[in-house]
């Protein structure tokens, strides 16, 4: 079953002293595009989370965040005293201010205060790979409930295609006729003498320049295939955007042989219906 690129997936942590909250937001693209932020806190796993997520999420453009609200007792902000010092000698030399206002401004400054934080906590950690992977089985789940959506628009636009395919076949002996009575039209108003046979040999040979059969067994054949991977279980979207540009391929060819105004108008709307599969398949995983 196709699944979509676009997806969303958010999880709330409750620690004993922070609330941590996880998401990631997909969008499509040709590629993996990967970005990952989180707090310093957690910075050495940065590696292995870009792991995990680029083993499961494939491709498209994936933005993971953590967020952390504090809740007290892991962070402590100690005044960096060399620091303020420094601060505090250089600025007296700028304004004419008494100790309280220097020390008032120093502290403002860049590196003012230091802070201290305890090493990486591993069963912290360990409840945030949980939540991470519900997180990631959420956004999977919204790619699949999308790509149910997209499977039923394609299968309603192959149908569609498929139909007016059904219309050209019909009406394609009809348009034969109308060639030759054209051709033979077009003669007997030149009222100048032919040789009949060398007439004939050169209608069929114009007739054989208009001949579409092919492109209508490959692509009734193309339809078919698009069809079948539609209900593979692997998702394979380039797959699908290239059997796509077969189909287009196949239409267009048609639509310069045609010759003929109302099978002109068939091939126009089957152009529109790929137009709006093509839309759609760029958000195909």
């Amino acid at each position: 079953m196709i699944q979509s690129m676009t997806g969303y997936g958010k999880t709330i942590l409750q620690l004993s002293t922070k609330k941590i909250t996880i998401e990631l937001k997909s969008l499509n693209s040709k590629n993996l595009d990967l970005n990952v932020r989180t707090p310093s806190y957690y910075r050495e796993k940065e590696l292995d989370i870009r792991k995990n997520l680029a083993s499961q999420l494939e491709r498209g453009k994936i933005d993971f965040s953590i967020y952390i609200e504090d809740n007290g007792g892991e962070v402590s902000s100690k005044i960096n005293e060399n620091v303020v010092k420094i601060y505090m000698s250089q600025l007296r030399n700028i304004v004419d201010s008494d100790e309280i206002e220097l020390l008032k401004m120093a502290v403002r400054l860049p590196d003012s205060l230091k802070t201290e934080r305890e090493e990486l906590d591993e069963n912290e950690w360990k409840q945030i790979e949980l939540a991470i992977e519900e997180t990631v089985e959420k956004i999977n789940q919204y790619r699949t409930d999308e790509g149910k959506t997209l499977y039923t628009d394609f299968v309603l636009r192959i149908s569609n295609i498929e139909n007016l395919l059904d219309k050209v076949i019909e009406m394609d002996p009809e348009r034969i006729e109308q060639v030759k009575e054209k051709l033979k039209k077009g003669i007997a108003d030149l009222e100048a003498k032919i040789d009949e046979n060398r007439f004939e040999q050169e209608l069929i040979y114009y007739i054989e320049k208009l001949d579409i059969t092919e492109e209508k067994v490959r692509l009734k054949t193309h339809l078919d295939y698009f069809t079948k991977e539609l209900n593979e279980k692997i998702s394979n979207g380039k797959k699908l955007a290239f059997i796509t540009q077969e189909i287009g391929r196949e239409i267009n060819t048609i639509g310069s042989k045609a010759n003929f105004a109302d099978m002109q108008k068939l091939v126009v709307q089957m152009k529109d219906e790929l137009e709006k599969i093509k839309e759609q398949s760029l958000n195909v995983l």
